[in-house]
């Protein structure tokens, strides 16, 4: 199954079709992500908590030296044309390529782990959130 929807639809889409909840990667995945969190005691777990908010609120980092790049490279322009340009060098867009390929790298990772420390953080909440309904 092919979907350029995101990864919330594909699993909908996986179980729809599946019968087994067990048989799909990303669900036993995350549950054995909750059942680890589960195994641990509450104080730890909000230690955890805290880091995870901390890696959540400096993962903005990266976009910032996605951004701060080109402005380092329009302070040394003439330089940099001088050398990239010069004599019909093709040099231009080998720089060009790498650039972008960084770029896109750099702004991929960043969504992920944001992504990703979200994931945990949710996580973490849910099992201390189902610790205090439970201590009631």
């Amino acid at each position: 199954m092919f979907s350029f929807r995101g990864d919330g639809h594909k699993i909908y889409l996986q179980l729809r079709e599946q019968q087994d909840i067990n048989s799909i990667k990303e669900l036993k995945e995350t549950e054995e992500v909750r059942s680890f969190y589960e195994s641990l005691d509450s104080r730890t777990l909000q230690l955890a908590r805290f880091r995870m908010i901390k890696e959540q609120k400096g993962v903005g980092i990266i976009p910032i030296f996605v951004t701060a790049i080109p402005w380092l490279l329009f302070l040394f322009s003439s330089k940099l044309q001088k050398f990239l340009f010069k004599d019909g060098s093709m040099l231009w867009a080998v720089f060009a390529f790498l650039y972008l390929i960084a770029l896109t790298l750099s702004v991929l990772k960043h969504f992920k782990e944001k992504a990703w420390t979200a994931f945990h953080l949710e996580i973490i909440q849910d099992v201390l959130a189902d610790r205090g309904k439970n201590s009631k």
